[in-house]
């Protein structure tokens, strides 16, 4: 199996396992688990997993002082994103939710544009109109039955959230911090989200009670192990090798198989409602984040290199 084999496999593996997500989280919901206990369990799994492959790979884990805000700030950034996100299941389709989701790339090209000037390409804001038109069709996506308004806003937002991650990383002294170390303590500074919402101060008695909720069979258990694993750790590992071997373009774009993961699964397994128009919106939203990651090598594609490759041929 050459390079090129070996990254877009392990990219396809990466984007595929971080769209197992709803899989493993809404027999949680289903089971009475809310969302801030269910991601609790998986950040701490996932930064015990972490922390053991570091170990393992003989990775260090040692933090300098001029990392720690920008790992804090962003490290919440990014447990947002996951909260949010996991919030929105509770009102609309996960398949819907984690398309819209994956508009994030064009979020970034608007950070971008907006708060570092940085100038934005006619074929930017095409694909940011066609990922509009596709959020559209998606909203209303269902025979006299918009989605969720409070849904439309939550994915949204946790987009936003995961855009200006990806910003603040790339704009900050992390830009140059190993992945590993960079997620491991992005997970750590996150987990301190759910602590804070699960902790309950009684002003009168000046007590503190910690509402973790206790999974009451195995199987949630099970599902909380593969949740930090597989979308987590598993995605994590092969989408940083995927990277190393193909380069960041192609393994942007083999990360449309998440959503489309997310979709099966929850037609598949949950049931989910999908009509032409949800079909018709979730391509658009794919097809506008492709472009957009693609755009910078379409921008040297001209007609006299269409021409000249077929003569060649």
């Amino acid at each position: 199996m050459n390079t090129k084999v070996k990254g877009v496999t392990l990219g396809s593996i990466a984007a595929a396992s971080y769209g197992l997500n709803p899989l493993f989280a809404l027999p949680l919901y289903a089971d009475g688990m809310t969302a801030d206990s269910m991601l609790f369990y998986r950040y701490i799994f996932a930064i015990l997993m972490l922390g053991v492959l570091s170990l393992v790979q003989g990775k260090s884990l040692r933090l300098r002082r001029r990392e720690l805000i920008p790992l804090a700030a962003m490290g919440v950034m990014f447990s947002a994103s996951s909260l949010l996100l996991f919030l929105s299941y509770q009102y609309m389709d996960a398949g819907i939710a984690s398309t819209i989701l994956f508009a994030y790339p064009l979020l970034v090209a608007l950070i971008m544009w907006i708060v570092y000037k940085e100038r934005a390409s006619a074929l930017t804001w095409f694909c940011i109109l066609m990922a509009f038109v596709g959020i559209c069709l998606l909203y209303r996506g269902k025979p006299d039955a918009p989605l969720s308004t409070i849904g439309i806003v939550l994915v949204l937002l946790s987009s936003l959230a995961y855009a200006i991650y990806i910003v603040g990383v790339n704009r900050s002294v992390l830009k140059t911090m190993d992945s590993s170390r960079l997620t491991f303590y992005a997970l750590l500074f996150g987990s301190s989200i759910y602590f804070i919402r699960l902790t309950d101060i009684d002003v009168e008695t000046a007590s503190f009670t910690f509402a973790l909720q206790t999974p009451v069979n195995p199987w949630m258990w099970v599902n909380l192990v593969c949740l930090a694993l597989f979308p987590t750790i598993v995605s994590l590992v092969t989408m940083n090798i995927s990277i190393h071997y193909i380069g960041s373009t192609p393994a942007a774009i083999l990360g449309a198989l998440e959503p489309i993961t997310a979709l099966i699964i929850g037609v598949c397994v949950f049931g989910e409602t999908l009509t032409p128009r949800i079909v018709v919106g979730i391509v658009l939203v794919l097809l506008a984040v492709t472009l957009l990651v693609l755009g910078k090598k379409l921008t040297h594609f001209s007609l006299k290199s269409l021409f000249s490759t077929r003569g060649n041929g």
